[in-house]
């Protein structure tokens, strides 16, 4: 069974980022042949600095080994390295139907939260079907949320299939049902796109100060918090700290007694501790980026030789061999 997933360089990665892909990622290390990607093409879309993509690459890499990514048991590559991707991108958009492209929900997302729509925005989608099935990837592991891009992927795939022939592994989605929506600062899905992330690494006192600012109701600590299974920070501690902790904050929340001052304190205290094993890690891997920039060239060289494959086999059935 191949496994696939990547994740955009487009800024620091966040708690939603940590819960929602890496941690289960890294735990399928163990199911399966693991291909993960840093998408540094997808993030095109909306970063335009070159330098800063550079940069955020490296730090999506330093995050990913830190958190426990291991190197010889999956293949760790930038998307880029491997530019197959984008000439079988272009074999699959000939194929593509825009009403497919016209439905997809995180596009429209995007353009109601503001974001400046391009090209690049709109078709990514066929990109990422290029990403999966350039691989030959049997399993996508992905949010509830996220369930329609493998969709779209199985759409286009197939597409090619009836047109040219059996060419392409029909991928299958692997819904992530244990892995809540990670909230953000303000209420919404954690996403650096809404400006509401707290970052994995961040520096210790931006982020104190980040949580500290969490939005509370205006009940006092005295008063009974009903809704407490509700509150962004018991949610966000939840996820940082052991159960029984904050199953006990729910529980004195709803009694009465508890601030919400008393609260946030303890979320930053969880959140800084379970982190710190990957704070070290992540530090020296940063005085060694020797060693970093090595295991992404050899996970790339490793990714090429099935892409190339891949890429031929599509060459070949479309008729331009």
């Amino acid at each position: 069974m191949r496994i696939l997933s990547g994740i955009q360089p487009s800024g620091a990665l966040h708690l939603g980022n940590y819960f929602g892909m890496m941690r289960p990622a890294i735990e399928l290390q163990e199911q399966g042949d693991a291909y993960f990607f840093i998408a540094d093409y997808h993030s095109m879309t909306s970063l335009y600095d070159a330098a800063q993509r550079r940069q955020n690459t490296i730090d999506v890499a330093l995050d990913f080994l830190a958190c426990g990514l291991d190197p010889v048991r999956s293949v760790f590559f930038r998307q880029s390295a491997v530019p197959e991707v984008v000439e079988l991108s272009w074999l699959l958009t000939t194929v593509t139907p825009m009403g497919l492209l016209e439905r997809c929900h995180s596009y429209k997302d995007k353009l109601a939260h503001g974001i400046s729509p391009n090209h690049g925005l709109f078709a990514y989608p066929v990109l990422m079907a290029a990403d999966i099935l350039i691989y030959d990837a049997n399993v996508v592991p992905v949010g509830r949320d996220q369930k329609q891009h493998v969709e779209v992927t199985r759409d286009v795939a197939q597409k090619f299939n009836q047109t040219y022939g059996e060419t392409f592994v029909i991928p299958e989605s692997r819904i992530r049902e244990s892995v809540a929506v990670v909230p953000g600062t303000d209420g919404q899905k954690m996403s650096k796109s809404y400006g509401n992330t707290i970052e994995i690494f961040g520096e210790e006192k931006a982020t104190r100060k980040k949580i500290m600012a969490l939005v509370m109701d205006s009940r006092t600590p005295a008063e009974p918090k009903p809704d407490a299974d509700k509150n962004i920070a018991v949610q966000l501690l939840k996820l940082v700290a052991p159960a029984e902790v904050g199953t006990d904050f729910e529980e004195r929340l709803k009694a009465g007694g508890l601030g919400y001052g008393d609260l946030k304190k303890a979320l930053f205290e969880h959140y800084w501790t379970y982190f710190a094993p990957a704070r070290a890690r992540r530090a020296e891997l940063a005085a060694n980026l020797d060693h970093v920039e090595n295991v992404l060239r050899e996970g790339s060289e490793r990714a090429a030789l099935v892409a190339r494959a891949t890429l031929k086999r599509a060459r070949r059935a479309c008729g331009i061999d």
